[in-house]
């Protein structure tokens, strides 16, 4: 079973609650990998306002949202057209739409050459940018105050995560699940079974059915939220990070008969942060995403064989 938490609970050590919401989360983050979050700092309208406004940009046409293909910025910035991103070699790439913007640094900083800090492409939509950058920085707050709550549960120092993420790599994206085509296969997929490549994943969805979470014993937990509710999962850089104490878990989306929206926060450290275990070489945090960024990106493994 994956734990429900109130967040309320978690963050104020005061909570008549604090004790058990603690024990989820180490539940939560040291077996399942999943967890769900309730009664935080986002309102669920302000889930609903941002769904709507991805699913407003989705629904546009094709020729309209190709101005925008990140395949033509050379990093993780604008949309991402079906079959853009391929999470398992084994499989088709996936066949859903997506649209990811991130950190802003100001014009001309020297980080903006790096992918992972590229300047964000917004559409010409009418409160397209402002809402993202609204929602952006609700949710990056909310995630490094759950991040550390979640590290001092399971017995790590959280005070040591919260200066690692003053200029996070933190990426939102909007992704369109369409109704799954007649044409699937066994191999074709909304996103196939893969883990989440950085550290916490806050994730908003529209509250429909779709995604799957793998259990330790093997077999799948189908598992939805209500707008307001998130579902949280950690990645495999937070897996490292922690010697192995916090879990990054397999998941999937098949897809259905409706279409599904959801809006995942990549919530990543600053790029030059090393996220090696204790003891070990150092990794930075920038080389890690990127290296899985360039293997998932169908037009950066494209280029990688040019």
């Amino acid at each position: 079973m994956i734990p429900h938490v109130d967040a309320v609970h978690l963050l104020d050590p005061a909570a008549p609650g604090h004790a058990a919401a603690r024990t989820d989360v180490v539940r939560g983050a040291t077996d399942v990998g999943f967890l769900t979050v309730h009664n935080t700092p986002i309102a669920a309208a302000d889930v609903r306002r941002i769904v709507e406004t991805y699913r407003a940009f989705f629904h546009l046409p094709a020729a309209e949202k190709a101005a925008y293909d990140m395949s033509k910025t050379g990093s993780n910035r604008g949309w991402g057209a079906p079959g853009s991103e391929q999470v398992d070699p084994d499989t088709n790439p996936d066949f859903k739409q997506f649209f990811d913007c991130g950190f802003e640094l100001p014009e001309g900083d020297p980080l903006t050459a790096l992918p992972s800090y590229a300047p964000n492409v917004w559409p010409e939509t009418p409160g397209f940018a402002d809402a993202l950058r609204g929602y952006y920085a609700a949710a990056t707050a909310f995630a490094l105050d759950l991040l550390c709550a979640i590290a001092d549960a399971v017995g790590e120092d959280g005070a040591y995560f919260r200066d690692k993420f003053t200029r996070p790599m933190a990426l939102l994206r909007g992704n369109y699940y369409p109704e799954r085509p007649a044409w699937a296969s066994e191999k074709d997929f909304g996103i196939a079974t893969h883990t989440d490549y950085g550290c916490l994943t806050l994730l908003a969805t529209d509250g429909s059915s779709g995604l799957e979470v793998r259990k330790r014993g093997g077999g799948w937990i189908p598992l939805s939220a209500e707008p307001g509710t998130f579902i949280i999962n950690f990645g495999e850089m937070l897996e490292m990070w922690t010697g192995g104490r916090i879990k990054a878990t397999p998941h999937r989306v098949i897809g259905t008969r409706a279409e599904r929206i959801s809006v995942p926060l990549f919530f990543n450290p600053n790029h030059d942060v090393n996220v090696a275990p204790a003891g070990a070489a150092p990794i930075m945090a920038v080389d890690h995403l990127q290296a899985r960024f360039d293997q998932t990106y169908v037009h950066l493994q494209q280029k990688a064989k040019s």
